[in-house]
């Protein structure tokens, strides 16, 4: 017989399903979760059941009534591993999503999205999520958090919007401190230290050299030629640039000589050219991207990471099967909400619904209650003029910390 107190949630650009695992574990039960990738649906459907459905989101959608609707419309338009497109159409989901929000009015949401989420567009993102669900009457928390702050082993910065309608949440506090990362030991004093990549990888079987290997996605191709000299020549910590020149890839000499000779803008460039990195055995991982069964190395071992490696990273269990081409896996894992992650939020919101369910104190004006855009002690002037513009909209109570 269900458990009558679990609560319900509707998980919007769900992808394979890292919300909704995080959720479960929480005490939340999925009545409705759609995507429009195919192999993301396919997999939350192996691992969650049949209730994610295959969908073009947009805001004249009917959905079932649930607790809370949760969602992380698709970020590539303001991504920092990418070039910047402004006028990237996935970027207007995230009106998508507060639209739907704002009709519905669930008793909660919550948003997660990339750290450039916040200077993108100059800032205009952020208005298109706060004003609509301020307007509904939603009170609201927006953060820019690290995942290894919440146990996962890896150092992911993410923004994170979490609302009650008339009412006010807490936000998920910090249950670990992280080493490796600007302004990741600032949000975890005194708490036990993040597990380290060591750690998160240790009882897995030898790798195998073919898919599926003995847990599937376990297996990474032999290298050979300079691929191998390269790779065993990196110690924990460095990256290509610390070869010498002539073990350089062709691509990552062309791009990192391309960076100071074609005046580029910087925004325009992506990331900060790295290559093959080696990871440290003893800190959490860097962010898994859809790069890093290609560019992260094994800490101990002179091979890159595995698809159930970077899986294990992302703190989902061994026993959760991905699906479709291996590409098609990795950018599954890649562009997941860390299970761990989802379910500390889930976790803090449920504790919240029983409190707020229990009490008259639900009718309090919509407003933005904290706003912290960095972790760290300063912050770039994009990043100042966006925070000057909050502040000055809502005139909440708002909490700073640098950038990270």
């Amino acid at each position: 017989m269900k458990d009558q107190t679990r609560h319900t949630i509707v998980d919007l650009f769900s992808g394979c399903g890292g919300l909704s695992q995080g959720f479960h574990h929480a005490g939340f039960d999925t009545l409705f979760a759609g995507d429009h990738f195919d192999a993301a649906v396919s997999t939350f459907t192996e691992n969650h059941g049949s209730q994610c459905q295959n969908v073009e989101i947009h805001d004249q959608m009917e959905l079932p009534a649930a607790d809370v609707i949760v969602g992380g419309p698709p970020c590539q338009g303001f991504s920092s591993a990418g070039p910047r497109r402004e006028n990237d159409h996935r970027n207007t989901l995230v009106s998508v999503f507060a639209n739907i929000v704002a009709r519905d009015r669930p008793k909660a949401f919550v948003f997660e999205n990339v750290e450039g989420f916040l200077t993108a567009d100059r800032g205009m993102r952020v208005f298109e999520l706060l004003r609509p669900l301020v307007d509904a009457g939603y009170r609201i928390h927006l953060r820019k958090i690290n995942a290894a702050n919440y146990g996962v082993s890896q150092h992911r910065k993410r923004v994170i919007a979490v609302g009650g309608l008339g009412w006010s949440p807490t936000f998920a506090p910090p249950s670990h401190r992280a080493i490796g990362a600007p302004g990741s030991l600032n949000a975890g004093t005194g708490l036990p230290p993040t597990p380290s990549l060591e750690e998160v990888l240790a009882g897995l079987p030898p790798v195998a050299t073919t898919s599926p290997g003995t847990i599937q996605g376990h297996f990474a191709k032999a290298l050979s030629g300079l691929d191998a000299k390269r790779v065993e020549m990196l110690k924990q910590g460095q990256t290509m640039k610390d070869l010498p020149e002539e073990l350089w890839h062709p691509s990552f000499a062309r791009r990192a000589n391309r960076r100071v000779a074609d005046g580029t803008p910087t925004e325009k460039r992506g990331g900060a050219p790295s290559g093959l990195k080696r990871l440290i055995a003893d800190q959490p991982s860097k962010a898994i991207t859809t790069g890093a069964t290609s560019e992260f190395v094994h800490p101990t071992e002179d091979r890159n990471l595995t698809l159930r490696e970077c899986a294990r990273i992302q703190s989902f269990p061994d026993s959760f099967q991905f699906l479709g081409t291996q590409g098609q896996q990795l950018l599954q894992i890649a562009n997941a909400v860390p299970p761990l992650l989802a379910e500390a939020i889930g976790r803090s919101l449920a504790k919240d619904l029983e409190r707020m369910e229990s009490s008259d104190d639900d009718s309090l004006p919509g407003a933005l209650l904290t706003f912290i855009p960095t972790l760290s002690s300063g912050m770039s002037p994009i990043l100042q003029k966006v925070t000057a513009q909050v502040e000055s909209e809502f005139m909440g109570l708002f909490e700073f910390a640098g950038e990270a």
